[in-house]
C-alpha cells in the first residue's frame, strides 16, 4: 500500500485504554486472560466440528468457519493491544495501521456474510425440511463461504485503497486500541467527504443488506416455528436459532454502530469495537457449546478420547 506524496506523518501514536501504568497492567491481564480463552475456545469449536462425523452437517460447516473467522480478528487486534499496555512507546507506523485497518475490516464483513448465510441454513432447515439435504449441498455451502471471503476482502480493499490515499498531518494521536478506518479519517487532514460516504455505503449495503437477509429468514422461521403445534417441537426448532441469534445480535449491533461513527471523541467507539473484535470472539463459541446439545456431546467425546490416548501413552513409557 503506498501513501500518498504529502503525508508527513510516518507513525501514529495509540494511547489505549489508559495511560495509568497499575491500570494498564490490570487490564493488560483481563485481556490476556479473554484472549487465551477465546483462542482456546475457537480452536476446540473448529477441532470438535472437524473430528466429528455427528457434526459434518452444513450447520457446523458455518459454525466452523465463524470460528476461524473469530480466531483472526481477535488475533489481527488484541496482540497489538497487549503490546501497547506494556510499552511505553505506543507508536504504531502508518503501513502497519493501514494493514490492521485492512485485516479487521475485511474479516468483520466476512463475518457478516457467514452470519446471514448461517441465517439461510436455518430458514431452509426449519421452513423447508423435505428439501434440506438437497438445497445445503456442499456445493453450495462452500460457495457461500468463498462468496462471503471474497465480497469481505473486495469491500475491505476499496475502502483501505482510498485511505492511502489520505495525507495524515501533525495531529497523529489516537485514543484507541487498534487502527480502525473510521479512527484513520479522523487524523487525516485531507478531505474525507468521499471517504466517508464509500464507508457509508458499504456499511448500509454490505452490513444492513445481510441484516436484511438474516430480518426475513428468521420472520419465516418465527411464522413456521409458531405454526407447530407441538410444544416440544417449538422449543426444540427454537433452540437451533437461539445461539445464531446470540450471535447475531452481539456482533452487528457494536460493527455496524462503529462504523458509522468518523471522530475519535465519543468512548462509545472504545466499547464497540471491544464488543465486536474482543467480547464477541469468545462470547461465539460459550454460547454455542452451552446452548448446543451436539456441540458439548462433540466436546466431551473429543476431550474422553483425548485423556484416553493420553493415559495409553503414559501406560506405554511406564511399561516401556
Amino acid at each position: 500500500m503506498v501513501l500518498g506524496n504529502h503525508s508527513t506523518t510516518t507513525e501514529f501514536i495509540l494511547l489505549g485504554l489508559s495511560a495509568d501504568p497499575h491500570t494498564q497492567i490490570l487490564l493488560f491481564a483481563f485481556f490476556l486472560e479473554i484472549y487465551l480463552l477465546t483462542i482456546m475456545g475457537n480452536l476446540m469449536m473448529m477441532m470438535a466440528i472437524m473430528t466429528d462425523s455427528h457434526l459434518h452437517t452444513p450447520m457446523y460447516f458455518f459454525l466452523s468457519h465463524l470460528s476461524f473467522l473469530d480466531l483472526c480478528l481477535t488475533s489481527v487486534t488484541v496482540p497489538k493491544m497487549l503490546e501497547n499496555l506494556l510499552s511505553q512507546k505506543k507508536s504504531v507506523s502508518v503501513e502497519s495501521c493501514l494493514a490492521q485497518a485492512f485485516f479487521v475490516f475485511s474479516i468483520a464483513g466476512t463475518e457478516t456474510f457467514v452470519l446471514s448465510a448461517m441465517a439461510y441454513d436455518r430458514y431452509t432447515a426449519i421452513c423447508n425440511p423435505l428439501l434440506y439435504d438437497q438445497v445445503m449441498s456442499k456445493q453450495l455451502c462452500g460457495g457461500l463461504v468463498w462468496v462471503s471471503w471474497g465480497l469481505g476482502f473486495l469491500d475491505a480493499l476499496i475502502n483501505t485503497l482510498m485511505a492511502c490515499n489520505l495525507d495524515f498531518c501533525e495531529a497523529h494521536v489516537m485514543p484507541h486500541f487498534s487502527c480502525e478506518l473510521p479512527s484513520l479519517f479522523s487524523l487525516s487532514c485531507s478531505d474525507i467527504s468521499t471517504n466517508f460516504a464509500v464507508l457509508v455505503c458499504s456499511a448500509i449495503i454490505h452490513a444492513s443488506g445481510t441484516l436484511l437477509l438474516v430480518f426475513f429468514s428468521y420472520t419465516r422461521i418465527i411464522s413456521t416455528i409458531l405454526s407447530i403445534t407441538s410444544t416440544s417441537g417449538r422449543s426444540k426448532a427454537f433452540s437451533t436459532c437461539s445461539s445464531h441469534l446470540t450471535a447475531v445480535s452481539f456482533f452487528y449491533g457494536s460493527a455496524f454502530l462503529r462504523y458509522l461513527m468518523p471522530t475519535l471523541s465519543s468512548p462509545l467507539e472504545l466499547i464497540f469495537s471491544i464488543q465486536y473484535s474482543v467480547v464477541t470472539p469468545l462470547v461465539n463459541p460459550l454460547v454455542y457449546s452451552l446452548k448446543n446439545k451436539e456441540v458439548k456431546a462433540a466436546l466431551k467425546r473429543m476431550l474422553q478420547k483425548g485423556l484416553q490416548q493420553f493415559r495409553e501413552q503414559r501406560i506405554g513409557r511406564f511399561e516401556g
